[in-house]
C-alpha cells in the first residue's frame, strides 16, 4: 500500500514569557506522557489556520490569532484505525492567546506554561514529542 500525506498544523502559544504545552495521556497509542504543542490534522477541504484556531480551541480552550509561521517538521506515522503509513507535514505557528486559562480536552491529561530553560530541559530529557523537539531545536531562539 502507497503511503498517504497528512498535514498538521500546530502552534506555539508564549504568554508572559511562557510556551503552552499539553501532555498526552499516559494510554495514548502514540508519544505516550510526552509534551506537545497543541494542534492536530488539517481535515479534508479545510484551511489550515481553520484547522488550528479549531484544534486550539478544543484542545485548550483558547482562542489565537495566527502570526507567523515558525518552523515546518516531517513526522512519518502510522494510522491507529486503518494501520496505513502516514508521511504528515507538520506546520508550526506562532499563535497569540489572551488569556492563559486553559480547559483541557481529554487527548491530554495536563498542560504547562513553560519557560524557554524548561523546554530546552524537556528537550533534553526526552520528554517532548519528536516533533516538538525537532521544532524548538530548529530555531529556539527566534520564539520571543
Amino acid at each position: 500500500m502507497t503511503a498517504m500525506w497528512g498535514l498538521t498544523v500546530r502552534g506555539i502559544c508564549v504568554f508572559n514569557d511562557k510556551i503552552l504545552l499539553l501532555k498526552i495521556r499516559p494510554d495514548s497509542v502514540h508519544d505516550a506522557d510526552k509534551w506537545e504543542i497543541p494542534g492536530g490534522k488539517v481535515k479534508k477541504c479545510e484551511f489550515f489556520d481553520e484547522a488550528l484556531k479549531r484544534e486550539y480551541l478544543e484542545e485548550t480552550g483558547l482562542e489565537i490569532d495566527i502570526d507567523s509561521l515558525y518552523t515546518v517538521v516531517r513526522k512519518n506515522y502510522t494510522a491507529c484505525k486503518t494501520s496505513q503509513d502516514i508521511k504528515s507535514i507538520q506546520l508550526i505557528m506562532k499563535v497569540t492567546c489572551h488569556s492563559d486559562e486553559v480547559k483541557i480536552s481529554e487527548e491530554h491529561c495536563e498542560y504547562g506554561w513553560f519557560s524557554l530553560d524548561e523546554v530546552k530541559d524537556l528537550i533534553e530529557h526526552g520528554l517532548l514529542t519528536p516533533p516538538a523537539a525537532e521544532a524548538f531545536i530548529k530555531k529556539i531562539n527566534s520564539i520571543f
